[in-house]
């Protein structure tokens, strides 16, 4: 069964920085793209980032204004979400997605849309 599993959350200070992890199992490698969201309470889901199956093509949600990347390890099978210049406002429970099938699926032309499995997230809390 294909599973996802987020790390690297937790409590950092406005304008730290934070890498989240994502890894995947029980997926055929380079096969599926990989997207992080975020919801604080209370507020509707965000898209932040896509990252392909191959790791070659990555899009970003204007929520992020250039301060997270999104790139696969080199064991293929974790994706990072580097977060920089963290705002308070950036406290949420993120989690990553995956999509799978064509080669529409596993690219980001679809963005944010059609994920197909999720993680069950971590707690990103930005407070001094």
């Amino acid at each position: 069964q294909p599973q996802l599993v987020e790390s690297g959350g937790g409590l950092v200070q406005p304008g730290g920085s934070l890498r989240l992890s994502c890894t995947a199992s029980g997926f055929t490698p380079e096969t599926y793209a990989i997207g992080w969201f975020r919801q604080a309470p209370g507020k509707e889901r965000e898209g932040l980032s896509c990252i392909s199956g191959s790791g070659g093509q990555t899009y970003y949600g204007d929520v992020v204004q250039g301060r997270f990347t999104t790139l696969r390890g080199n064991a293929k099978n974790t994706v990072y979400l580097q977060m920089n210049n963290l705002k308070s406002e950036a406290t949420a429970v993120y989690y990553c997605a995956a999509r799978v099938g064509g080669s529409r699926e596993r690219s980001c032309i679809r963005r944010f849309n059609g994920m197909n499995y999720w993680g069950k997230g971590t707690q990103v809390t930005v407070s001094s």
